[in-house]
C-alpha cells in the first residue's frame, strides 16, 4: 500500500527547443510578421526554422491608394520581404486599392519594378501570381507611369513563363495592344504557355471589341493546358472556341464568361462552335455573369443551347425599363439548361410583375439545381413551397438564399 501512494516522481518540463522541426513550423506558420521577427531572435535553431520555405510560400502584399502616416512605409517593407523572404515565394498576391492621386501610382510603379527585378532573379518556384483590379484607364495612371509598370511586369512574366501556373490580372483595364503585349510575355520564350489558369475578367478596358481582333485569338492559340479560363464576352469569337478545341480540350474543365452591359457583345458565336468545344472537352463547365444584361433578345444572342451551362448569374444593378420584363427568361430561354444547370443567382426589380409560379416551375424541371440565391418581391409562401418541395424530395436544392 506504502509503494501505491508514492508520489509519481516529477515530469521534467516541456521544451521547446526538443520540438521537431515540422512541429515549430507549423506553430510559426500562424504567426504574423511582427512575431516572426521576435520569436526568430529566441534562440538560434528559432531562427534557422524561421527562414523554412513551408513560412514563406504564400504572401498577399497590400498597397494603400490613400497616403497615410499608418501606411507611409509599406513600399519600403514589401521591397524588404521580397529581397529576404522572395526566393521561398510560390504563392503572390498585389493588392493596390483605388490610387488617389499620380504620385501614388509612381511610388507603386517604382516599388513593382523594384520587386519584380528582384524576385526575377532569385525566385525559381512562383506558381501563381495575382494582381487585381488595377484599372489602369484611370487618369492617376499617366501615360509614363502605365507603360513602364507594363513593361516591368512583361519582362517578369516572360522570365517566370516556364514555372508560373497560375495568374490574375483581373480588373486591369488595358487597351489592346497593352493587354496582348503582356499575355505575349508568357509564352515568347517557348513559343508556347503552359499556364492551366487564367483570369483575364474586366482585363480590357470597356467598349473594346476584343473578339475581332486577330492578334488576341493568336495569342491564346499559344496557351496549351487551360484549365479554368475566366474572361469577358467580348472575347468569345468562333475563332477563339476553335482555338481551346485544338490546343484546351484535354485539360479545360471550367470556362467563367462575364457579360456587362457596356461590353461590346453583338458578335454572332454559332451554336456548332460551342457544341464541337463541348464534344472534345467532355468535362467542360461554363458559367456566365451577366451584369445589366437583362434583355431576352440579348441573351437569347448568347445563350445557346449548345452551351454545356452550369451556372448563372443575372444581376441588374441599376437597370431600369418599364417594357422589361423577367417572364420570357425564365419560361423560355432556361429551361434550355434542365439538364445541366447547378447554380443559379437572380438579383433583379420585378415590382411590376408576379413571378412566383415561373421561379417555382424552373426550380422543379432543374434536374441538377442545388443552389438558389435570390433578390427580388417574393411572397412569403414562395419560400414555404420551396421548403416543402425539398422536404417531399421534388427537388435537388441544397442552398437557399432569399432577399
Amino acid at each position: 500500500m506504502e509503494e501505491e501512494r508514492r508520489p509519481y516522481p516529477p515530469q521534467p518540463p516541456v521544451c521547446w527547443i526538443r520540438l521537431p522541426d515540422v512541429c515549430l513550423q507549423r506553430v510559426f506558420w500562424w504567426l504574423g510578421d511582427r512575431d516572426r521577427s521576435r520569436a526568430s531572435l529566441v534562440c538560434r535553431k528559432w531562427n534557422q526554422i524561421m527562414y523554412s520555405a513551408n513560412l514563406w510560400r504564400y504572401r498577399t502584399i497590400t498597397f494603400s491608394g490613400r497616403p497615410s502616416r499608418s501606411h507611409a512605409t509599406e513600399f519600403e517593407s514589401a521591397l524588404w520581404y521580397i529581397k529576404k523572404f522572395g526566393k521561398y515565394l510560390e504563392h503572390l498576391e498585389i493588392k493596390f486599392t483605388n490610387p488617389y492621386n499620380s504620385i501614388l501610382t509612381k511610388k507603386f510603379q517604382l516599388t513593382m519594378r523594384g520587386l519584380l527585378s528582384y524576385l526575377g532573379r532569385c525566385n525559381n518556384r512562383l506558381k501563381s501570381l495575382s494582381i487585381q483590379h488595377l484599372e489602369l484607364d484611370r487618369m492617376v495612371w499617366r501615360n509614363h507611369i502605365r507603360t513602364s509598370f507594363i513593361k516591368s511586369l512583361s519582362f517578369f512574366l516572360r522570365k517566370m513563363s516556364k514555372h508560373l501556373d497560375c495568374l490574375n490580372l483581373r480588373g486591369a483595364k488595358v487597351s489592346l495592344d497593352q493587354g496582348c503585349s503582356i499575355l505575349a510575355s508568357l509564352g515568347r520564350l517557348q513559343s508556347a504557355s503552359f499556364t492551366s489558369v487564367l483570369n483575364i475578367e474586366d482585363y480590357f478596358s470597356h467598349h473594346l471589341s476584343v473578339y475581332g481582333h486577330p492578334q488576341f485569338n493568336d495569342i491564346m492559340a499559344t496557351f496549351r493546358r487551360l484549365a479554368v479560363l475566366t474572361l469577358n464576352y467580348n472575347c468569345v469569337s468562333d475563332e477563339l472556341l476553335e482555338i481551346l478545341c485544338k490546343n484546351n480540350a484535354g485539360s479545360l474543365w471550367t470556362l467563367n464568361i462575364k457579360c456587362h452591359v457596356h461590353d461590346p457583345h453583338g458578335q454572332v458565336v454559332w451554336g456548332l462552335s460551342w457544341a464541337k468545344l463541348a464534344r472534345q472537352a467532355t468535362n467542360l463547365k461554363v458559367n456566365f455573369f451577366f451584369e445589366r444584361v437583362m434583355k431576352y433578345e440579348r441573351l437569347t444572342r448568347i445563350l445557346l443551347h449548345e452551351i454545356p451551362i452550369r451556372s448563372i448569374s443575372l444581376r441588374s444593378c441599376y437597370f431600369s425599363d418599364p417594357d422589361w420584363s423577367m417572364r420570357p427568361t425564365l419560361t423560355d430561354l432556361l429551361p434550355n439548361y434542365r439538364k445541366t444547370l447547378q447554380k443559379l443567382t437572380f438579383e433583379f426589380n420585378n415590382n411590376h410583375e408576379t413571378l412566383d409560379e415561373e421561379l417555382l416551375q424552373l426550380i422543379l424541371i432543374c434536374e441538377k439545381l442545388y443552389y438558389f440565391k435570390i433578390w427580388a418581391f417574393l411572397d412569403v409562401k414562395f419560400v414555404e413551397r420551396i421548403l416543402e418541395y425539398q422536404e417531399k424530395g421534388k427537388c435537388q436544392l441544397q442552398t437557399l438564399k432569399v432577399k
